[in-house]
């Protein structure tokens, strides 16, 4: 048995002071800091036909958002200054069964603008406790059990009334800048609520583009836009891997996509989450995942891993 003098043993206390101090410091900067250092993330994107007039597009994503929140709210009312030609929000609006008059109030400039939505799980249901370490095993998928149901009609009402398209398991086709864009959307993967075989069809060549939306970026449903002609997906659901570390990035995806395409812009085939391939077919789509804007108010924590919204510049393909 080994018996420390007391020199040893202050040097122990010292450390262990001053490792518990490293870690207030990282969880006081995590939960106070970086998730209200909101940020635009900005990508082009070369997805349009030849000699198109370049579309922007803003995305944003899980808000997560409670009624007192009104830093976020303000942060992002303040987007509409990007003058985006067409909106997409990916789901997870609400945190709280009040919120839905805060989350309408918050898009309030936006809804002024063309957009689509598509529902995420916390748009069903409120939030719970979780284990973390859920996350690393298979059953980070499973639902769970259920909580509080959320005033989602209310959500889905107030959004549509604006003029925003609900893409809930549906196919739309909006106008933007004299060119014709289809859209496609599933009800929340996560909770298996997406049903495919309501929306799959081949993309129309009369369209400018065809783009794919999900709250989830599960394989099965990019799988089956990019094999319909997609050429561009956006989804949601991620946060980036929320809590990542520096240099390395994301630990976890939260679904069955790989943790280097758990924020940002890559590109997407059919099979491609189970090829080893470092080079993309020149007809893949392309994936835009956003680290979204919020966080569950049961984990209010995010580490190398900042808030976005997304502003995409659609191009020319060539």
């Amino acid at each position: 048995m080994r018996v420390l003098t007391r020199p040893g043993l202050q040097l122990g206390l010292k450390l262990g002071a001053g490792a518990v101090a490293a870690g207030l410091g990282v969880l006081g900067w995590a939960s106070l800091i970086e998730r209200n250092a909101f940020v635009v993330r900005r990508f082009e994107v070369p997805v349009l036909t030849d000699g198109a007039e370049p579309l922007r597009v803003l995305h944003v994503s899980d808000l997560h958002l409670l009624p007192r929140q009104r830093k976020k709210s303000a942060w992002i009312k303040s987007l509409a200054s990007l003058d985006p030609d067409l909106v997409v929000n990916t789901g997870d609006n609400l945190a709280a069964a009040d919120a839905v008059p805060a989350v309408l109030d918050t898009f309030e400039h936006l809804l002024a603008r063309p957009g689509v939505f598509v529902l995420g799980s916390n748009d069903y249901f409120g939030p719970t406790v979780k284990n973390p370490l859920r996350y690393f095993t298979r059953r980070h998928a499973e639902a769970g059990p259920r909580s509080r149901r959320l005033p989602t009609a209310s959500l889905v009402h107030g959004l549509g009334a604006q003029g925003w398209v609900d893409l809930t398991n549906r196919r739309d086709s909006l106008t933007i800048r004299g060119q014709r864009i289809d859209v496609v959307g599933v009800d929340d993967p996560h909770l298996h609520y997406d049903r495919l075989d309501l929306v799959r069809a081949p993309a129309s060549p009369d369209a400018a583009l065809t783009i794919g939306v999900t709250h989830a970026p599960y394989q099965r449903v990019l799988d089956a836009y990019a094999a319909d002609g997609c050429r561009l997906i956006i989804a949601g659901h991620t946060h980036g891997g929320q809590v990542c570390l520096p240099g390395r990035g994301a630990l976890v995806t939260n679904c069955d996509l790989d943790t280097g395409r758990a924020k940002g812009l890559s590109r997407w085939w059919p099979g491609a989450g189970s090829t080893s391939s470092a080079s993309a077919p020149a007809d893949a789509a392309w994936l835009e995942v956003s680290a979204g804007l919020g966080t569950s108010p049961t984990a209010p924590v995010r580490l190398a891993c900042r808030p976005e919204a997304t502003l995409l510049t659609l191009v020319a393909r060539t």
